[in-house]
């Protein structure tokens, strides 16, 4: 019975945490080559692969104001036809290699990619330089990617978590290009050959590009390539761009999106936060993480566990290049629509007016500092972070100091920056849900209740 006892308290108590390893990261090594492209270059000898990024600094925020979608047709396009190959020579090579090559976009950059056996470098970076440099969009694909669009933006517009975080942009971000989540199906028609030329020759410039190698790479030999391949590339500076401020929020106001006969409401409730590079972002990561972060956080545990009302609760920090937002979101039976958004509210005043406990502030930074090192584990989530630190401006020792920063985080840092950026009483509160059965139910948390034609732009 005694050795019985003990198991079971043994299988209570969690592990002891080991002590933290050190990132032993291989150097990252940079270099701008004669016309102005930066590249960075990773000798990474473990295994016999490389990996490709190149990465512009400019994404669909950049699009014109009459096209969205542009920049996301572009990306998709480039892969389809250069001047010395068409889309099926560019897929059969690539697979020859056995190989990667594809380009996609976010709001604030877009990026070409690319992997392979170390055996194939050369001939994978020059399928890379081909699908970047020169690109002929022809119009048998383009026609086809144009479809695609069209029919992909159906199936969106279907989901109720698509329509809440397309209300919840235009709302919170107004004439700020942020705002805008999708093409339309008019800008989708409206997109010409000529056109994605033309914007391709303004946004794709090396003085507005990084260039990543990491690998199987000799850094000399990597350097001589590049100059090949990219040396004659040249093209107009690209500006940084000056948006429109968000609007300020002076009350809090819910939005209704009507889906009749809906059996949950997806549920958004937020505010604006701070950019990437603020220095309040390691405060805001513990405190977010504390919040509604993963399956142990507050959220979470207040409306599943406790309440049953969802699958799950979380809260999401968007800190970008030129504006932040912080939400909290559930998706919850359409009955208790009003009964989740009271514990929400209860959750984010709470968190602003006591202090974290040392053990949920012990537990988030475990969290954070144990996922970080997973993320450089495999090549290609190391080459994502660089980019990532590059595009944004990070400090050039950010990898390395990311623990130590989220170590340094206190209780009053907490709850300070909780005071500062989770504001309950200006929040924009989004609905997807049956609107005959959730409007009185919503009422009571928000200053008004407003309509929101989701087909509207």
């Amino acid at each position: 019975m005694m050795s019985e006892q003990l198991t079971e308290d043994f299988r209570r108590e969690p592990p002891t945490p080991l002590a933290p390893r050190p990132l032993n990261l291989p150097a990252a090594r940079e270099a701008t080559l004669s016309n102005g492209l930066g590249v960075v270059v990773v000798e990474q000898e473990r295994l016999p692969l490389v990996s490709f990024r190149l990465a512009f600094r400019s994404g669909d925020s950049s699009d014109p104001r009459e096209l969205p979608g542009l920049t996301d047709i572009l990306t998709s396009m480039l892969v389809e036809g250069t001047e010395t190959r068409n889309s099926r020579q560019i897929a059969e090579e690539t697979a020859r290699y056995g190989a990667t090559l594809n380009a996609g976009a976010s709001s604030d950059q877009t990026t070409v990619a690319a992997s392979t056996l170390s055996a194939y470098t050369d001939e994978v970076f020059e399928l890379l330089a081909d699908a970047t440099l020169r690109p002929t969009f022809p119009e048998d694909e383009l026609a086809l990617a144009k479809d695609n669009a069209q029919q992909n933006l159906i199936a969106q517009r279907a989901q109720p978590s698509f329509l809440a975080s397309e209300a919840l942009a235009r709302v919170l971000f107004g004439e700020h290009p942020y705002a805008v989540v999708s093409p339309t199906p008019e800008s989708i028609d409206a997109m010409a050959r000529d056109r994605l030329l033309e914007f391709h020759r303004a946004k794709f410039s090396p003085s507005n590009a990084v260039l990543f190698v990491v690998g199987d790479v000799r850094r000399d030999a990597v350097l001589a390539r590049a100059e090949q391949l990219f040396g004659a590339w040249t093209a107009p500076a690209v500006e940084e761009p000056h948006f429109p401020a968000p609007p300020a929020r002076g009350e809090r106001v819910a939005y209704l999106v009507n889906r009749p006969g809906s059996a949950q409401s997806n549920i958004i409730v937020a505010n604006l936060a701070i950019r990437r590079t603020h220095p309040d972002y390691f405060p805001f990561l513990v405190m977010h993480t504390i919040l509604g972060a993963n399956a142990s956080a507050r959220l979470f545990m207040n409306l599943r566990e406790e309440k049953g009302y969802t699958y799950g609760a979380y809260t999401q920090l968007d800190a970008r290049r030129h504006a932040g937002s912080f939400r909290a979101t559930a998706e919850v039976r359409t009955a208790v629509t009003g009964a989740s958004l009271k514990e929400m509210f209860y959750e984010y005043e709470r968190i602003r007016a006591e202090d974290v406990s040392e053990k949920e502030l012990t537990d988030a930074k475990a969290y954070l500092t144990g996922v970080f090192p997973i993320r450089l584990e495999t090549q290609e989530g190391l080459v994502d972070q660089l980019v990532q630190q590059r595009m944004h401006g990070l400090p050039d020792d950010y990898l390395e100091t990311y623990r130590d920063n989220v170590q340094r985080v206190t209780r009053e840092e907490v709850r300070r920056v909780a005071n500062l950026y989770v504001t309950p009483e200006r929040a924009a509160i989004v609905v997807v849900g049956d609107a005959a059965e959730v409007r009185e139910q919503i009422a009571p948390y928000a200053a008004r209740v407003e309509d929101f034609d989701a087909g509207k732009k």
